[in-house]
């Protein structure tokens, strides 16, 4: 008889509770710097052109809206993994059927796909297919 699957291993829900709490208070933090950041500009002047920290606070401004895009998606994909650990399908990559490593598995516990299929992805919009 085999070895129990990676459901089988509490440490895994242990594992991913800890991810989710983490991306929670990240997402947190990130709100309320994007907030604080929202009710400066609320009380400063609008004229990033001549304000020379404005186009700091843009770039900050952006790239904590980024982080939080970023954020909400490890967040879903945690929630995704915990509802696959429930259901018994976690750690089976979901392109070939085959068990995912327990290395990547510790890495990347939201991980739908082995390491192989994984790299199979089709390359990004704008993105030339070819050697890396």
């Amino acid at each position: 008889m085999g070895d129990p699957g990676p459901e089988a291993d509490p440490s895994y829900a242990e594992l991913l509770d800890d991810r989710l709490r983490q991306a929670a208070e990240q997402r947190a933090s990130l709100l309320s710097a994007i907030e604080q950041m929202r009710v400066a500009r609320s009380l400063t002047s609008a004229d990033d052109e001549h304000d020379p920290e404005g186009s700091t606070v843009s770039l900050d401004q952006a790239r904590d809206s980024a982080l939080l895009v970023r954020t909400e998606q490890t967040l879903a994909e945690l929630v995704a993994a915990r509802d696959r650990l429930a259901a018994g399908r976690f750690g089976v990559c979901e392109r070939c059927g085959r068990p995912i490593p327990e290395a990547r598995l510790r890495a990347r516990p939201e991980a739908r796909l082995c390491v192989a299929c994984a790299g199979l992805r089709p390359p990004s919009p704008g993105r030339r297919p070819g050697p890396r």
